[in-house]
């Protein structure tokens, strides 16, 4: 079985967009037509480079979870790049049988009021960089952070979590139906 002396994995970088490293921090900064993301990426010898049109990320003699970072780095920097090229898009749907929900998005705090007849409203944190939009039963949560977009939409999903009911029979809540750019 032959030894690997060096992991090498390149990202192409699309026209319009910029990326910036700095230092041996590899802080990586990706800007494009929908805005600027900016991330660090620490790990013991895991190297990243800007290559002409393509950012390089290597570690020479890896071992196993040395390898797998390699490949977390660039599957980051390529989401970055897709988020500030065509941004994040997660669809929700809210399923109620018993009582009709009403859901709001206020500044950073998402409501969901009269959830299976409570008089408090339930809350869900919406993380900076996000825009919420609610039309009737549907909810879009939007952003090029695909990290902020995917926490406030679990945040949404898991705020209409029922407990001490059979959930066979209470299915009310709001779910993820589709995600994606």
């Amino acid at each position: 079985m032959p030894v690997l002396a060096e992991v090498i994995q390149k990202v192409t970088v699309p026209q319009g967009v910029q990326v910036t490293i700095q230092g041996a921090s590899n802080k990586t900064t990706v800007k494009g037509p929908k805005g600027e993301l900016s991330r660090t990426f620490r790990s013991r010898g895991v190297h990243m480079r800007v290559e002409g049109n393509a950012v390089v990320v290597e570690k020479a003699m890896p071992r196993k979870k040395e390898k797998a970072a390699v490949g977390t780095f660039a599957s980051h920097v390529q989401n970055m790049i897709t988020g500030v090229t065509k941004g994040w898009t997660y669809h929700m749907k809210a399923v109620f049988n018993h009582f009709p929900i009403k859901m709001t998005a206020q500044g950073d705090t998402f409501l969901i009021e009269n959830f299976l007849g409570e008089r408090a409203p339930r809350k869900a944190t919406i993380l900076p960089g996000v825009k919420v939009t609610v039309k009737g039963a549907d909810v879009t949560v939007e952003g090029t952070d695909i990290q902020s977009v995917s926490q406030t939409a679990a945040n949404i999903e898991s705020a209409t979590r029922i407990r001490n009911k059979d959930i066979r029979v209470f299915q009310d809540g709001v779910y993820i139906t589709k995600k994606g750019e």
